[in-house]
């Protein structure tokens, strides 16, 4: 009986396989659909008792699992295909072990309920034996993995992991500009614009045959005026990255010999060199990255892109979350507690 294109309330049970979908990718248990049948579902109280066990249970590992994979697109690791030739030591089992070491990281954050903020700056990562050796951290044995603390501030966080820096690189190189692309995309909120046709792929030194360095050949690609606007902003994010190869190892110099030079500015001018410093950059402002991770956690919750009419509902949970310090909890329960979670629109 409601008139076309007029939104309403989700019913109770409705209500529960939304939840239950969201948290677990599966249908709802006995206890969830017992508070909905009785009606107690939408009680505030009640509402958030209910998240709460659901998070605290161990299905839950599917949303680190699943959202984590769509936004983090760890799902994308399994088309990356690094040379063989420059990076033998990659395999199956390494690409495997990437997936699992974020989606462990993942899980401790949304189990542990710290702040969305230590996703880019906790000091610690999940590593088994063969990950750690392609780290270069000593200690480590074993196949299992287990909770290690990280003394190199430049390997914290998402940006220092194997997942993240392989799907953002090519096949024999890395790739300043994806990397640029994807930190503005999943931690400023700020994607960048599609690049024009027939853009040109980066070339050799012409004079020489030589590869120039990273650096000069991004400064060569940003000659072209047409794609100089996105990529004074892109680059020297990608490039502050640099000393991640293209399967994320650790190196000084590139393959020539040359010291890599990992210094940029953000767009208003500050200065940072190297992963820890432009992290400690992107975390000045955590209401920016609360706001990213609400739209994906919505986007996943919801089954569909977020629109311009789910902003007011976007800003409203990165505020209430914010005197909470934007822990885990907080945005779950924001989405949930949402009128585009908690309502449907009538078809037409």
């Amino acid at each position: 009986g409601v008139a076309p294109d007029t939104p309403y309330a989700v019913t109770d049970l409705e209500l529960a396989s939304r939840l239950s979908f969201f948290l677990w990718s599966s249908i709802p248990d006995d206890e969830l659909l017992a508070v909905a049948e009785r009606g107690e579902l939408h009680d505030p109280a009640m509402l958030e008792r209910q998240v709460r066990r659901l998070v605290d249970d161990p299905r839950s590992e599917a949303l680190a699992q699943n959202f984590a994979g769509q936004w983090l697109r760890l799902r994308n690791i399994s088309g990356a295909l690094p040379s063989d030739v420059i990076f033998p030591n990659f395999g199956e089992s390494l690409r495997e072990d990437f997936v699992r070491e974020t989606e462990l990281f993942f899980d401790s954050i949304m189990r542990e309920d710290r702040s969305i903020t230590e996703l880019l700056t906790a000091d610690y990562t999940f590593l088994n034996e063969r990950l750690a050796k392609h780290y270069d951290i000593a200690g480590v044995y074993g196949s299992d993995f287990r909770r290690v603390t990280l003394i190199d501030a430049n390997r914290r966080g998402l940006l220092g992991q194997g997942s993240i820096l392989t799907v953002t690189s090519y096949p024999d190189r890395t790739s300043p500009v994806g990397r640029g692309k994807w930190v503005l995309e999943n931690v400023l909120g700020t994607p960048p614009p599609p690049p024009p046709p027939n853009v040109p792929e980066l070339e050799p030194d012409p004079d020489s045959g030589k590869v120039l360095a990273m650096r000069e050949r991004m400064e060569q690609h940003r000659a072209n005026p047409v794609c100089a606007s996105c990529h004074r902003i892109m680059d020297p994010l990608g490039l502050a990255l640099e000393n991640f190869d293209a399967v994320g190892r650790w190196r000084a110099h590139m393959p020539g010999g040359g010291v890599i030079d990992a210094s940029g500015a953000m767009p208003d001018g500050t200065a940072f060199d190297g992963p820890a410093d432009l992290r400690g950059l992107l975390v000045t402002t955590p209401e920016q990255f609360a706001t990213v991770v609400t739209e994906k956690l919505l986007t996943y919750a919801l089954g569909r892109g977020v629109e311009y009419y789910d902003a007011p509902a976007i800003r409203a949970i990165t505020r209430a979350a914010a005197p909470d310090g934007h822990r885990f909890s907080s945005l779950i329960l924001g989405v949930i507690k949402s009128p585009p979670f908690q309502m449907r629109r009538a078809q037409s």
